[in-house]
């Protein structure tokens, strides 16, 4: 697609925003569901299950001769599919800075990660490796995708529209997630009837993941509008990945408050992402409650999430995003140590702890990210949401990784979640000491009236 069009007055320009804002919500609606059906409910025990058949009799899968118990299999997955989007996404965003390109490439990792996302369909019987494949790609084009998709909010919104209109996304992706899995619960629970085996039904669920996705990009991508670019591209658009990632950061040692709140949230995002992609697994081999169940609680949590995502918007009006967020971790922690004493086999209190996720999921993401977009030098927005988002969405590695560790060391998943507090303690310190009006000075951005 073209560059921009030139408006009559402000009156066509704020058009023309609300425009291109409608259809950046509607890339949460497509993709959200891949978080939610995919990550969050489906494949995580589903995976562990086909992994746990082709298991040896001590319980063991040897992915390339390297022995990994069946149950930390998924989570292991999940750390690789990092190292494949740290190499590809500061490719990725430096070349959509410099050539003022992001359309083409988002539609590259949208399409990539929904094909491999319908691909789920042939996850069957022992082909474990298969769905560790298919998940490494489908989450690393998913935060390929996410990144170029969150540049393109410090184009569309002003200063003080950001928190609403990142709060509005983040509904909107909770709202198609809830929506779908009404859907796969009547799939899934009504298996018999619809004349599936259980399996089956889970690799539909699945594969109609992708196909939402892969339908739904159609609507950001013909209504978002690509920028000329304010630079000249250089050589460093063909750096490998980890060269292109160290200078993406030595550029940022010349903002090091925007680096330091960057810090902050790679840790407690980390926790929440990790809580998100392993909450299943836990419901379902600690606490011993069933697929359905499962349902049920994260189906909870997308409708909490959307009132939720909304109301730390208006917080975040009164109080600042900077100390809404803050609130969000202390909850986290509180939520996450519960979670540690859940009696096996009792429902109502799983779905007291998805209530508390879903009224906090959502707002500590959606300021996140707007706060985040105020700290960005002009010119720089995919490359910095690059590193931004190397901790978003499920692409975590260093939670996963502690989890799969844990679980490996000790076989116990309680002991497994506990761990991950230190991911909110530690990222509350660090976001507590980071001067937002002063870092969104420095970065040569105008400051709101509240922050």
């Amino acid at each position: 697609m073209g560059t921009d069009t030139v408006r009559t007055g402000p009156a066509d320009e704020a058009a023309e925003r609300r425009r291109e804002q409608r259809g950046w919500y509607f890339y949460d609606w497509a993709c959200s569901v891949y978080s939610t059906s995919v990550l969050t409910v489906f494949l995580g025990p589903y995976l562990t299950s086909v992994a746990e058949s082709a298991a040896d009799p001590d319980g063991f899968v040897h992915p390339l001769g390297i022995p990994v118990r069946a149950g930390s299999f998924f989570a292991y997955s999940v750390s690789l599919s990092v190292i494949v989007a740290v190499l590809v996404m500061p490719l990725v965003g430096a070349a959509a800075d410099r050539t003022g390109r992001k359309k083409p490439l988002l539609a590259a990792a949208a399409y990539t990660g929904a094909a491999a996302t319908t691909g789920m369909f042939f996850l069957d019987g022992d082909r474990y490796l298969l769905g560790g494949f298919l998940l490494i790609v489908a989450n690393a084009a998913q935060s390929v995708a996410m990144m170029l998709y969150n540049s393109y909010l410090p184009q569309i919104a002003p200063p003080e529209e950001r928190d609403a209109v990142s709060s509005r996304g983040w509904a909107f992706g909770y709202a198609a997630g809830a929506l779908v899995l009404i859907a796969n619960l009547v799939l899934y629970t009504g298996h018999d009837s619809f004349g599936l085996s259980e399996s089956a039904a889970v690799r539909i669920c699945l594969a109609s993941a992708g196909l939402w996705w892969g339908a739904f990009a159609l609507v950001p991508l013909r209504r978002l509008r690509d920028r000329h670019a304010d630079s000249k591209p250089t050589g460093e658009t063909t750096a490998p990945g980890f060269r292109q990632l160290a200078a993406t950061v030595r550029g940022m040692r010349r903002h090091p408050l925007t680096l330091a709140f960057l810090l902050a949230y790679l840790i407690y995002n980390d926790g929440i992402q990790t809580v998100i992609s392993q909450a299943s697994v836990y419901g379902s081999e600690e606490l011993g409650l069933g697929q359905s169940t499962l349902i049920v609680a994260v189906l909870l949590v997308q409708v909490l999430a959307v009132a939720g995502a909304l109301a730390m918007g208006r917080l975040a009006r009164t109080y600042g995003a900077k100390r809404t967020i803050l609130g969000s971790l202390v909850a986290w922690t509180v939520i996450l140590s519960a979670g540690y004493f859940l009696p096996a086999g009792a429902p109502v209190w799983f779905f007291v702890l998805a209530s508390g996720i879903g009224l906090v999921l959502g707002g500590s993401q959606a300021l996140s990210r707007s706060l985040f977009s105020h700290l960005v030098p002009p010119g720089k927005e995919a490359e910095y949401f690059s590193a931004y988002e190397m901790s978003d969405r499920g692409m975590s590695w260093l939670g996963p990784l502690l989890f799969g560790i844990t679980y490996q060391l000790t076989g116990s998943y309680r002991d497994a979640i506990i761990s991950l507090v230190a991911f909110f303690v530690i990222g509350f310190v660090l976001l507590a000491r980071v001067p937002v009006l002063r870092a969104i000075g420095d970065a040569g951005n105008p400051i709101p009236e509240r922050i």
